[in-house]
Parts: C-alpha cells; structure tokens; sequence
C-alpha cells in the first residue's frame, strides 16, 4: 500500500491530473489544483485552454526528497509530458511540478492534509 504522506502518493497526484485531462474530466483535473481549482483561474478558463488537446501522457522522473517548511511538504514530481493536438500535432513539455500537503498540525483540515498541486514549471523540450 502506498504511503499516503509519501513521494509515490504526491507523484499520483500528477499521474490523476493527465489521467482526468485524457478523460476531458476537467472539473477533477481543475481540483488537483485544490478544492478551489488553479489559483487565479476558473474552471472554464482552464478547460479552454485544453479545447485544442485530443491526448495526453505524462512519464514521472526519478522523485527527490520531500522539503519541508511552515508546517508543509512539498514534493518536486520531474515530468516529461506529451500531448497531441486535435490537427494531430505532437508537443513535448519537460518540466516538474511541486505538491505540496499541510503537515498534521492542529487545526489542518483533511483537504489541507492531501497532496495537491502547489505550482508547475514546463517548457518545450528541444
């Protein structure tokens, strides 16, 4: 059984976020983000900006350590993410994303507790 603290559970946040993407389950890929979806961003932005993406297919790189700080963890998840447009055009990303939970401090709410994405940083690779 996975940890549900762990590396391994972090990084299947990122794999449930490409999984409900492929699945134009926007509403359950926006949540990833946290129970309010991506900061600064509605629903309805973020499904536009897919409109064009028939499919995609993330590969998680080897995951460093945790870090801490603030009574958070945050996990980098090394990605390399392709997708395919629906003129049938490939596009390569590589990049990470960083998840992060509220450690089990006094207060935490069990929404704060789960991993979710904290930010990402992609760009096309070469």
């Amino acid at each position: 059984m996975t940890d549900p603290k762990g590396a391994v559970a972090a990084a299947d946040v990122v794999r449930r976020y490409y999984a409900a993407i492929d699945a134009r389950d926007y509403a359950t890929a926006w949540q990833q983000w946290g129970d309010d979806g991506r900061p600064g961003q509605t629903l309805a932005a973020f499904r536009a900006g897919f409109a064009k993406t028939q499919s995609t297919g993330v590969t998680i790189g080897s995951l460093p350590p945790a870090e801490g700080a603030a009574g958070s963890t945050y996990q980098t998840v090394p990605v390399t993410v392709s997708a395919t447009q629906v003129d049938g055009t490939q596009q390569r990303f590589v990049g990470s994303y960083v998840v992060r939970r509220v450690n089990d401090v006094d207060g935490a709410s069990a929404a704060q507790k789960r991993w979710h994405l904290d930010s990402a940083t992609l760009k096309p690779a070469r």
